[in-house]
């Protein structure tokens, strides 16, 4: 009797969150909406956290994979729901529903507990019981849901603008070039979204700065003179054309309004010294800037000089910091001293051979310094 009990119970909670919905009026309609918006905007940061965090090397490519999948599955599922206002119910046909929800589900649970839940049935083989979809295959179907309300609310710039960096991410670039089109349409211009288009547009054409993308770049910098991701690009724009010493005054000046803690200013400075855009000293702490100020340019030089040297030696003694090794190697190349790169390149994968994490890790630390090998 006790197992009889315990599905009656079962049975009444069931009824129970059957119901409940239907006395839920326009209000609670509303704030379960509201709720959700809010929901996009911490999982857009959550995406732009990554993106730092994998920038400044504080986390490792397949990690931060995973982790924009992840956070891009939770995102898709929030904004997929259409926002459709709960309309005044009809009392008969709440009524009928309730009915239906009493009389129905248990006599529905009792018909497929006898023909499924007979203790004398035997297990199903393995290769018949149902897996965990693949996470992949999970924001593939996320994605074409949200596409295909999309479809039906073509003018949903909230939506697009959440799909698109995902089409981006995905690979499908001539998609996210599309969403992002709308995004600008439906949700208004500024210079991130500018921005976003032209990077779009960059990677369908394989890194290629097109002329197209270039437009976009510069609306975005019209917009706003320091957004970020324009300016780069606008200098890679100028290395891809040839005019180097433009790409180098333009990343200058981006590397001169920019915050010793921005995660893109490794790329930029390994950009510069790319370009033979001079040499640009690695982001210090703040205490380091303190002391710093008022020294002259020679000195100034020699201390940094001397705080990479002092890491090198370090890295010597104990070889398994891998941030540290990836530092080094970028100090290097920010001072012009290619061959050191190199060859400390070289001594960290020395270093690391035997750890298959830490050796991983490091090349794709590496990925966007421009090394061979």
């Amino acid at each position: 009797m006790t197992l009889w009990f315990v599905f009656a119970l079962m049975t009444v909670a069931a009824i129970f969150a059957v119901l409940w919905p239907l006395g839920r009026g326009n209000r609670a309609a509303n704030q379960s909406l509201e709720g959700q918006g809010s929901e996009t905007v911490v999982y857009k940061d959550q995406l732009a956290e990554v993106e730092r965090d994998l920038a400044a090397g504080l986390i490792a490519g397949p990690e931060a994979e995973a982790a924009r999948i992840e956070i891009g599955r939770r995102l898709l599922a929030a904004a997929g729901v259409e926002q459709a206002s709960a309309g005044q119910s009809n009392v008969k046909w709440r009524r009928v529903a309730a009915v239906l929800a009493l009389v129905g589900l248990p006599l529905v649970a009792i018909g497929v507990y006898g023909r499924l839940g007979s203790p004398q049935l035997h297990d199903f083989p393995l290769a018949e019981r149902s897996r965990a979809p693949n996470m992949a295959q999970s924001l593939e179907n996320l994605v074409t849901q949200v596409e295909q309300h999309l479809e039906k609310n073509p003018t949903d710039g909230r939506g697009w603008n959440v799909l698109a960096p995902v089409l981006e991410r995905l690979g499908r670039y001539d998609d996210a070039v599309r969403a992002y089109r709308n995004v600008l349409t439906y949700g208004g211009e500024n210079a991130e979204r500018h921005s976003d288009l032209g990077e779009a547009l960059s990677a369908a054409a394989g890194g290629v700065v097109t002329a197209e993308a270039k437009s976009e770049f510069e609306r975005a910098v019209a917009l706003n003179a320091d957004e970020p991701k324009a300016n780069y690009f606008l200098g890679l724009a100028a290395e891809q054309d040839g005019r180097k010493d433009d790409a180098a005054k333009i990343w200058r000046a981006l590397l001169a309004k920019a915050p010793a803690d921005a995660p893109w200013r490794p790329l930029v400075q390994t950009s510069l010294t790319r370009v033979g855009g001079g040499t640009v000293a690695p982001a210090l702490s703040d205490e380091t800037l303190a002391a710093a100020k008022d020294m002259n340019e020679g000195d100034r030089s020699a201390m940094v000089r001397g705080m990479v040297e002092r890491l090198a030696t370090r890295l010597k003694q104990n070889g398994d910091d891998v941030e540290g090794w990836l530092r080094l190697v970028r100090a290097y190349l920010v001072m012009g001293e290619r061959d050191k790169a190199k060859a400390a390149l070289t001594d960290a994968r020395q270093a690391v051979a035997n750890d298959a994490d830490r050796l991983r890790q490091l090349n794709e630390g590496l990925k966007t310094m421009g090394l061979d090998g």
